[in-house]
């Protein structure tokens, strides 16, 4: 047993299972005592009962054992069944090696392998490891050099906002130090001017209290000539008063010889006026003389008076006529814009229709235009294209006519004599190159044609009308359309037509009928005597669907020009009228221009009358007025002298009054140059004392303006310094810091200087974009995990090192053994082949440090 394959043993007692009772017993060697494995299988209950050198132990006491002899029933390379032969086939090299090394190599060896395989993974894990946290690494520096800039930028900003921030700090003590310096030189202006305020006080007195003697000594002047003036006002105010009297005096001289001249003129103009009066007497007399008697111009009078009332009655007459032929003409001519508006819209009508005819068929409009200008030329009446004559009853059945006339006819011109004809298309078409259709109208009519059954034959089928009677056109149109077309044969069917149309074909044999949207023809077949039927659909219509009614048009055309006539009729006797009526004003204005010249005389007579009746009177009192011109000269002689008398007395007095006047002038001038002279003094004075309080003013202006400017900076200097301490976070009693000072000792002097500094760092701090704190702090924190990863991956390189050093020695504590087995399994291979006079080997291949195995060949 013990030069046995072990695994025919295991297997031999796995086929056994579950069979009737049987024992089984195998004896292996073992140099410290040979193994006798005995195994009984009751096959009552499917159980198994293991015992080992006769002792009763577990199943899994035997799996051990029988594992410690190296016995591997599942390794093909060392128990290879039957069945088994085709797995062994598809084991993979790297299986292959494995199982051999289970088999036939020493127990470590396999642990060896293993343990390599394990130790690689765990390479594999530390290298990923290793090259994961490289890459992180290499990312987070990456990251770190792409923010490197900004950062960089970031606390550049952050040093000028910096130095802005100081410069900020320092500005309110430079400020306040401008401020405390200002407040001390006008502090000290001010004392310097509240002295010289003193001083020029002190000096202003003795002018003041000479200035008031020099007013005291003005003011006894001042009265003095205010006296003498009084006195003068005295004596010229009796002066005034002399020359009064005498300018009264000389007014009542010039009275008096004024009086007597008017005395003198008015008789002279009496004199004048008689001769006057006189004159114009005899001339009115003459004038009277020569005018017609009264008793002459009564006949005449009542004569243009009747004639006068017989002009009114025939003018009354006329314009009672005329006011009748007003209204008839207003009438008529609100039916004339009825009738014209009328036609108007016809006219549109039928301008639509050529319109259309324009845009479908130019030559054909351009035919119609030339006809219309030349229709003088024919004998006859030429009608125009059929579509335009044409006046559909309802425009809903267009589509019926325009179906059954054909397209060429639509636009064809109808004439009543082929003479018309031949010269229409003569001039149109070799004259004009236009392309136009003519026909001739026939000479019998056809227009009144009944037709072969009455309608109401064929209502039973659904038929309402003849295509005749659905429009209208002018008879020689009809007649051509009734002869070339029968459309006094053709009826119009409704759909109930449609729908019995078998029948109506069967029974009524009508050659054409139309249905409601199908036009339907028929036909005898001359073969097999059979009615054959084909029909179409009906085409939408195009040129009916305006409607112009012709005949409505010709009686309103007839009635407009039998109204001109009366409107013609009546403006003629209208004229005649007028004409009458102006007769009649002629005359009428010659009789009242008479009768107003005979009044006119009547009138002038009885005025002449009157005014010689006047002139008489007054001719009368002007010759018994009568004037003694001496007697007044000597009066007024008289009182002139005594008048003189007087003026010579008031002259006397008066010069007397003049000298005392003249004298009282002299010594009022005297004072005034006294007044003038002490007046001076005083202005001069008063000059210099207004020049002293204006400069005592200005001082003491400048004072109050030092005084104030004095607390404005004192208070400005404590806002300042609580601001400048404030700027600093200082206390009212804390100095500024050591740090402060050093850092402002770096910084301008000025105000200027700093807030052109100021300028400039918030200028390039405002270049720099707003950077957010948060990427520095993550700049800075990754920074320190990229020294702490440096430092692992220092640690993760080392202690990859050292473990592909452990791998390289159990890789040779492994390697080594299995090259020596594969030589002898190799060895024994070939040998084994040679005997069958073949050639094999197994070699093995090592691809890298843990993939190997074995290729046998």
């Amino acid at each position: 047993m013990e030069q046995g394959n072990p695994a025919l043993f295991v297997q031999f007692a796995l086929d056994w299972l579950g069979r009737p009772p049987l024992l089984v017993e195998q004896t292996r060697y073992k140099t410290s005592g040979n193994l006798v494995i005995t195994r009984e299988m009751q096959v009552a209950n499917n159980q198994s009962a293991w015992s080992l050198n006769g002792k009763s132990v577990p199943l899994k006491m035997i799996e051990e054992t029988v594992a410690s002899l190296n016995i591997q029933v599942g390794n093909l390379c060392q128990f290879l069944p039957q069945d088994k032969v085709g797995e062994f086939a598809k084991l993979s090299k790297i299986e292959l090696l494995e199982a051999t090394e289970k088999s036939v190599g020493p127990p470590e060896m396999y642990k060896f392998h293993c343990e390599l395989k394990n130790c690689r993974e765990k390479e594999r894990e530390l290298e990923n490891t290793y090259k994961s946290k490289a890459e992180y690494l290499q990312n987070m520096k990456q990251q770190n050099e792409r923010y490197k800039k900004d950062v960089e930028k970031y606390y550049e900003k952050k040093r000028h906002l910096d130095k802005i921030e100081m410069l900020e700090r320092k500005r309110p003590w430079v400020e306040y130090e401008n401020v405390r310096q200002q407040y001390e030189d006008v502090k000290k202006n001010r004392d310097q001017l509240k002295e010289e305020v003193r001083k020029l006080q002190e000096k202003q007195s003795p002018l003041s209290h000479k200035i008031q003697q020099i007013e005291k000594q003005l003011k006894l002047i001042d009265g003095k000539i205010k006296d003498k003036g009084l006195e003068i006002k005295e004596t010229s105010q009796k002066c005034k008063q002399k020359q009064d009297a005498l300018e009264r005096k000389d007014k009542q001289i010039e009275e008096i010889q004024q009086s007597l001249r008017m005395r003198r003129d008015e008789e002279c103009d009496r004199q004048k006026k008689i001769c006057n009066i006189r004159k114009m007497i005899e001339d009115w007399q003459n004038e009277l003389s020569t005018m017609d008697n009264r008793e002459q111009l009564q006949p005449e009078l009542e004569s243009i008076a009747n004639e006068l009332r017989h002009i009114q009655v025939e003018k009354s007459n006329a314009d009672g006529e005329l006011s009748d032929l007003r209204m008839e003409k207003d009438n008529l001519e609100r039916e004339r814009k009825n009738k014209a508006n009328r036609i108007k819209q016809l006219e549109d009508l039928l301008n639509q229709k050529e319109e259309r005819l324009k845009k479908r068929f130019v030559d054909t409009y351009n035919a119609v235009v030339w006809l219309k200008e030349n229709k003088h030329r024919f004998k006859q009446n030429v009608y125009q294209p059929i579509m335009l004559e044409i006046n559909m009853k309802d425009q809903q059945h267009a589509k019926y006519v325009e179906n059954h006339i054909s397209a060429n006819d639509m636009r064809a011109f109808v004439f009543e004599n082929k003479e018309d004809m031949d010269m229409f298309l003569k001039e149109i078409r070799d004259n004009q190159r236009l392309r136009v259709n003519a026909v001739c109208s026939p000479q019998e009519s056809f227009a009144d044609r009944n037709p072969t059954r009455p309608i109401s034959e064929l209502q039973r089928y659904g038929f309402f009308s003849y295509l005749r009677e659905l429009f209208d056109a002018p008879p020689p149109v009809m007649s051509y359309l009734c002869s070339q077309y029968f459309v006094h044969e053709v009826p119009v069917g409704t759909e109930q037509t449609r729908s019995v149309i078998e029948k109506v074909i069967k029974e009524t044999r009508l050659r054409q009928m139309y249905t409601a949207e199908e036009k339907y023809s028929t036909k005898v077949s001359a073969y097999t005597n059979k009615v054959i039927s084909s029909n179409i659909s009906l085409k939408t219509a195009q040129f009916l669907t305006v409607t112009v009614d012709a005949e409505e048009r010709r009686q309103l055309e007839e009635q407009l020009r039998d109204i001109q006539k009366r409107c013609l009729l009546l403006e003629s006797h209208w004229k005649e009228l007028v004409n009458k009526q102006k007769l009649l004003d002629k005359r009428d204005n010659e009789l009242r221009q008479r009768k107003k010249e005979i009044l006119d005389v009547r009138a002038k007579k009885r005025q002449l009358e009157q005014r010689i009746s006047t002139r008489l009177d007054s001719l009368k009192e002007l010759e018994q007025e009568n004037t003694d011109l001496e007697s007044a000269e000597q009066q007024a002689n008289a009182k002139i002298k005594e008048i003189s008398v007087q003026k010579a007395r008031l002259v006397n007095e008066l010069t007397q009054l003049i000298k005392s006047c003249t004298l009282r002038s002299i010594e009022k001038v005297d004072l005034a140059l006294q007044s003038t002279a002490v007046l001076s003094e005083k202005n001069k004075l008063d000059s210099e004392y207004k020049e002293a309080i204006s400069q005592l003013k200005d001082l003491d202006n400048q004072f109050m303006r030092a005084d104030e400017m004095k607390r404005s900076l004192l208070d400005n200097c404590k806002e300042l310094l609580r601001k400048a301490r404030q700027a600093c976070n200082l206390g009212p009693n804390q100095i500024v810091p050591q740090d402060f000072q050093t850092a402002f000792q770096a910084l301008p002097n000025t105000l200027d200087e700093i807030d052109s500094v100021l300028n400039e760092e918030r200028s390039r701090a405002s270049c720099f974009t707003s950077f957010n704190a948060s990427v520095v702090a993550e700049y800075n924190k990754r920074t320190e995990e990229i020294k702490q990863l440096t430092v692992e991956l220092d640690q993760k390189r080392n202690e990859l090192d050292d473990y592909k050093q452990n791998i390289s020695q159990v890789k040779e504590r492994w390697l080594n053994p299995l090259k020596q087995l594969v030589e002898k399994i190799n060895e024994q291979f070939s040998s084994f082949f040679r005997s069958m006079q073949c050639v094999g080997e197994v070699d093995l291949h090592t691809e890298n440090e843990v993939k190997n195995y074995i290729q046998i060949v």
